[in-house]
């Protein structure tokens, strides 16, 4: 039972760190997942979207702080504890998901490694599985310092989380892990290239023939002869591979200029999803970044979900000399986790990405 128990020990917390630190990494988009979740559509939960970001960044300290609990061997029941009620309500989150085909993607492991929710909720049953072993061998779980150290350890994990978190916040993810990244060009995240699996798709047909009624199971041919079909079931043999970004566009209210803008060799986008939410100091720094950067030859954009009122009272209240066009917002949100952020794109590729808060750094 000890070894069993040290073996479960070793994979629980270090899979707890690992989850924890990637939703870490980018706490925003784990609270843009939780919305889908507290959605009325899922949860029926709205209430508790306008919190998601703080809830977020608890979930995720305390998902990392768990897995570090329980490898020092700080607090054993405390943390067994923690750890099961934790998977139990991820097991029914996943499940929920899974079953009424609610959220596609759980964010279990972020963008790091997306999981469908089928395979989030086997995960956690096998997690699930590993923590009552630890539940009941809870005393075989012993602190490998001594009182003082497993403290001070335990202590400085929980802060350094925290700071980690609020330095994610304030800039942006250490780690991206989008389609959007830096050094990627977004002409070829949007193709597929030629050997990209295509879908594989059973048809099986119920049909009559001479009164007789018949199946047939084909590729979409259909029977060779009939006299009435009676009905077409489908089934997936193999998804088709999709391409890395599926929904990026620039749009003005008539025209699709995404081709034009992404064979730019030297764009200014300005990404502001919600123009009304747009943190004032970000947007108040992007006025002398435009015009600098209209000085040294760049095309300056605007990406926003806002009313074309919205587009036209901000760009008066901040005196902007470019012009704002629109993407979809959860696009615009993958993009870069910042309300107003921006990125420099040569011919579709991405040079720099920066929050608001470093605009300064931007080197045009």
């Amino acid at each position: 039972m000890k070894f069993i128990v040290a073996i479960s020990r070793i994979f629980v917390g270090i899979l707890f760190i690992i989850s924890g630190f990637v939703k870490l990494n980018d706490p925003l988009g784990f609270s843009y997942k939780l919305q889908e979740y507290f959605g009325t559509d899922v949860l029926n939960l709205p209430f508790l979207e306008p919190y998601a970001l703080g809830i977020a960044v608890m979930v995720v300290v305390f998902e990392v702080v768990l897995g570090i609990f329980l490898l020092i061997g700080y607090k054993p029941k405390f943390t067994v504890w923690s750890l099961l009620l934790m998977i139990i309500f991820f097991t029914f989150l996943t499940f929920y998901s899974a079953y009424f085909d609610k959220v596609k993607d759980c964010g279990c492991f972020g963008d790091a490694m997306p999981l469908t929710p089928w395979q989030s909720f086997t995960k956690d049953i096998v997690l699930l599985v590993f923590i009552l072993i630890l539940f009941l061998g809870v005393k075989h779980i012993k602190p490998i310092f001594s009182k003082l150290g497993t403290t001070v350890i335990a202590l400085v994990g929980f802060l350094a989380s925290l700071s980690f978190g609020y330095y994610v916040l304030m800039h942006l993810p250490a780690i991206d892990f989008r389609a959007y990244k830096i050094g990627d060009n977004l002409q070829e995240n949007m193709t597929l290239g030629p050997d990209a699996k295509k879908a594989i798709i059973d048809y099986v047909w119920t049909y009559t023939l001479n009164g007789e009624e018949k199946t047939v199971t084909d590729r979409g041919q259909g029977p060779a002869e009939y006299d009435e079909i009676i009905g077409v079931e489908t089934k997936e043999i193999q998804a088709a591979d999709l391409p890395r970004i599926q929904d990026f566009s620039i749009e003005s209210e008539d025209e699709d200029l995404t081709d034009y803008f992404l064979e730019k060799d030297k764009l200014l986008m300005i990404v502001a999803y919600d123009l009304k939410s747009a943190e004032k100091d970000g947007m108040l720094k992007l006025k002398s970044l435009a015009d600098e950067a209209l000085k040294k030859g760049y095309t300056v954009i605007g990406m926003t979900t806002s009313d074309e009122a919205t587009k036209q009272n901000i760009k008066s209240v901040y005196n902007l000399d470019f012009e704002f066009y629109l993407c979809d917002e959860k696009v615009l949100k993958t993009i870069v986790r910042s309300n107003p952020g921006v990125v420099i794109l040569n011919k579709g590729t991405v040079m720099q990405k920066k929050h608001w808060n470093d605009i300064e750094e931007l080197k045009l």
